[in-house]
């Protein structure tokens, strides 16, 4: 089979069955791939000729990159193999490939304590500062999201977000009811119109801000890190894991959840046995 067809072929089926951003992605990688090797009849390239591309695919890139992209590779092959032609060798399927392109050790990230948190917040005076800080670390949204919000998303506990990273065409987020009351009288007395932006600053403004608040209290603070707060601050309150991942961080799978989540300490998990068997 010629290399234009298998490509052809695949990409049809992604688009019919996989999320939009999947579907980017191996639109990608599968263009760069025929750039290199044209109408070549797939059995012909070896394995040697795809570690050389790959290489030069990724250079420069971080290992979780060079993962991915060997990643959809090597599924590409496979498709063809499991498909089309059950004799296809996959030449991204040898241990080279997998000592190259293996991930890194997944980045164990440090889980600012609620104290800390709570009292960022409540010395925060700034009503729409403490809002945006309240919308990452009580409903687990990204800085890109909150920035993005208008009134017209607003629905009491409920927001809409529009073209979300997922690729969907939108996704809710639910906050608490004194955080929407807060919200929507914030909108109200500011007067802001439907699909004008409630904060109307810019992404690097934000950014600042949150450093800012994080020195307040002597810590370095990153947007991302309230949305990890929220999830792991609602794991070790006893939400299940499927909820913490579907509906606070909206992620796919739960091994992304699994990284968002803190390390539990000799202390704590004393605490949670003693808790258990009391």
């Amino acid at each position: 089979m010629l290399l234009s067809q298998g490509i052809n072929v695949c990409l049809e089926y992604h688009k019919s069955n996989s999320r939009i951003n999947t579907v980017k992605a191996y639109e990608f990688v599968l263009s760069k791939l025929f750039d290199h090797f044209d109408e070549r009849d797939m059995d012909s390239i070896s394995p040697e000729e795809m570690l050389s591309f790959l290489t030069m695919l990724c250079e420069g890139s971080k290992q979780g990159t060079k993962k991915t992209r060997y990643s959809y590779l090597r599924s590409f092959f496979n498709f063809i193999r499991n498909n089309i032609d059950y004799d296809f060798k996959n030449p991204c399927d040898t241990p080279m490939f997998k000592r190259t392109f293996r991930h890194s050790e997944s980045t164990q990230w440090d889980i600012i304590d609620k104290e800390i948190v709570d009292e960022v917040i409540f010395r925060t005076t700034n009503s729409r500062n403490r809002l945006m800080l309240e919308l990452m670390a009580r409903g687990g949204m990204r800085i890109s999201e909150v920035l993005k919000l208008t009134p017209a998303d607003v629905f009491d506990q409920k927001l809409v977000l529009r073209n979300p990273k997922s690729g969907r065409e939108h996704e809710l987020v639910y906050i608490p009811q004194k955080l929407a009351e807060r919200l929507n009288e914030y909108i109200n007395n500011k007067h802001i119109d439907p699909d004008n932006r409630i904060f109307p600053i810019t992404y690097v403004g934000a950014r600042a801000m949150v450093r800012k608040v994080g020195r307040m209290v002597g810590i370095t603070l990153r947007p991302h890190d309230l949305r990890r707060h929220a999830a792991t601050y609602a794991s070790r309150s006893g939400i299940p894991i499927e909820i913490v991942s579907k509906v606070i961080l909206r992620h796919a799978n739960l091994s992304t959840t699994q990284r968002y989540l803190g390390k539990v300490t000799d202390k704590e998990a004393s605490r949670w046995i003693d808790n258990l068997y009391c």
